[in-house]
């Protein structure tokens, strides 16, 4: 009854700008990111409202290229306007419930077949488990179970980085990460403006 979310909010995705370009005049299409270790399964990823965290993301791939994933020349963020429809929210009881649920649905067909689940592990250098395949596996599960409403969006709050400062509840990478796998969620593509101010008299 409360499965929709009203309303359009913005995204941002880190990119290069020739790709951004393309997409928004219409002659590339944004593909699905399908890889196993995917955050919140597959789908288009968008960090809700952080401009600045998706510019760092992309400044990151291009100062350090990684032969899987497509080079960025010069760093870019391309915006969206979305709407998550009928949204898996990972900030909702309900819904942490439901995945808690495919969990253990996933583990037990794990366990009936004699092997090891996959895991979510760190890549050097950092201690916050960006290899998420555990977590990716889960989410794909939950939404086999799920077939007759399935789930336009999925919606996670990560928290990533290191602390602020000593004793810190914050960390420094801390966002809101949307995954559509509903393409028609997307309402529009667009570049972000910079900051203007009227010309003075």
């Amino acid at each position: 009854m409360y499965s929709t979310k009203p309303g359009y909010i913005i995204g941002f995705h880190g990119c290069d700008e020739e790709i951004r370009n393309q997409i928004v005049l219409g002659h590339k299409g944004f593909n699905a990111s399908m890889n196993d270790y995917d955050w919140l399964g597959n789908g288009m990823y968008f960090w809700e409202y952080n401009y600045d965290r998706a510019f760092e993301f992309a400044l990151e791939r291009q100062k350090n290229p990684k032969p899987s994933l497509a080079k960025i020349k010069n760093a870019a963020v391309l915006g969206a306007v979305i709407e998550l429809k009928n949204c898996l929210d990972l900030l909702e009881s309900r819904y942490l419930e439901l995945v808690k649920f495919s969990y253990s649905n996933y583990s037990d067909s794990y366990k009936m077949i004699g092997e090891n689940l996959p895991k979510n592990t760190n890549v050097s250098g950092s201690t916050d488990r960006l290899l998420r395949r555990l977590d990716c596996a889960v989410i794909e599960n939950l939404h086999t179970l799920n077939p007759e409403e399935p789930f336009d969006s999925v919606r996670g709050v990560f928290i990533e980085g290191a602390p602020l400062y000593e004793g810190a509840g914050f960390n420094e990478k801390n966002h809101i990460q949307i995954c559509i796998r509903n393409p028609n969620c997307i309402k529009a593509f667009f570049i972000p403006r910079t900051k203007v101010k009227w010309p003075k008299k």
